[in-house]
């Protein structure tokens, strides 16, 4: 199935919250000498930067890991959890450091490469359900950081629109104050591929 990309104009002039939101039912799709794997997204969560204690960079904390983040929206963030490498688009205006984590996709195409790449024992619910399944699942790695989502080998392009989304709050940021409980977890609701919630 081809997919048509994006253009740079969808990751620029909305709210970081906005955008999580329209992510919802976009295809991710990622191109390797293996062959082209992709889904739908059904769950992102949003990081809004300085003042997010769950962000990379709050405090305008400037690295090595988060310089692609004060860029220009619409490029790949990656980095290293607990080994797995988890993916995000980059979403504010240059030097606005704010991003939203892609936490789940529906498979559409390669689902038999992502077997090979998951294991062929694994459910096809638990391929793409959490936002290090789906990196694995999809062949998206560190290399990618700072590409642009709108050309390939990354590219996130045109899908349907959600009948309904739901939100709650993000997972796994315990320990950030206030933020933890911010609402800011974007989902299809009742969608089985959408990760285990706190």
């Amino acid at each position: 199935m081809s997919a048509k990309q994006l253009d740079y104009a969808f990751f620029e002039n909305e709210s970081t919250l906005q955008l999580a939101q329209d992510l919802l039912g976009k295809r991710l799709v990622k191109e390797t000498p293996e062959g082209t794997a992709s889904g739908w997204i059904v769950e992102t969560e949003a990081y809004a930067g300085p003042l997010d204690r769950a962000a990379h960079s709050f405090g305008n904390r400037r690295t090595k890991r988060t310089e692609v983040m004060f860029g220009p929206p619409g490029y790949v963030y990656t980095y290293e959890m607990h080994t797995h490498c988890l993916v995000n688009v980059v979403s504010c205006k240059v030097d606005c450091p704010e991003a939203i984590l892609i936490r789940a996709v529906e498979p559409c195409d390669g689902i038999e490469l992502m077997y090979q790449r998951r294991g062929q024992q694994k459910k096809e619910q638990e391929l793409t359900n959490g936002p290090g399944k789906l990196t694995k699942a999809l062949g998206i790695d560190k290399t990618d950081y700072g590409r642009p989502f709108f050309e390939s080998p990354l590219y996130i392009a045109h899908g349907f629109t959600p009948d309904a989304v739901s939100s709650g709050p993000r997972v796994g940021i315990d320990n950030s104050g206030e933020a933890r409980d911010y609402p800011w977890r974007f989902y299809l609701p009742d969608h089985r591929f959408v990760s285990k919630g706190r």
